[in-house]
């Protein structure tokens, strides 16, 4: 098998996953101002690793997108939508939160995304259990923006 025939859904999804996100970036303004002006819980990490820490999530989402996208397994298709569906709800919390700066509403719909991140990792694991161990950090690192989300409603 050739290495573009191999890797080329890895590399799409890839691609797609880092070009929403980047829209996501795009559309949800500028973050640092109201990150530094909220009382925040403990554990609370400093505003420069949330980038740092979505990118290398990021890659771990298109990489587990590309290896269930690459599989022949007749449900992949609807793995995908799972997964695109989690991804614009992922993409729209900090819109919420950060441009439009509605804390409570923002922690109802991170509580969607998690339960919509469960469907798609429970989906991605039925396929390949490569893709579903890659979205394990995702799924941690939503539980922990939770907590973090919570924190901050308690404390504003």
């Amino acid at each position: 098998m050739s290495f573009w025939k191999k890797y080329k859904p890895i590399i799409i999804q890839l691609a797609l996953t880092l070009a929403l996100a980047g829209l996501g970036v795009l559309l949800s303004g500028d973050y640092s101002t109201l990150y530094t002006r909220l009382e925040k819980p403990p554990l609370a990490p400093p505003g420069w690793l949330f980038p740092v820490a979505w990118s290398i999530l990021y890659v771990l989402m298109g990489v587990a997108a590309g290896l269930v996208a690459r599989s022949n397994d007749p449900r992949r298709q609807t793995a995908l939508r799972y997964y695109y569906i989690q991804l614009i709800i992922n993409i729209l919390w900090p819109v919420i939160f950060f441009r439009f700066e509605l804390l409570s509403v923002a922690l109802v719909w991170l509580a969607v995304l998690i339960v919509a991140v469960l469907l798609t990792w429970r989906r991605f694991r039925e396929i390949s259990v490569p893709a579903g161990w890659l979205l394990v950090p995702y799924l941690a690192w939503c539980l922990f923006a939770f907590y973090l989300n919570a924190g901050i409603v308690v404390l504003n």
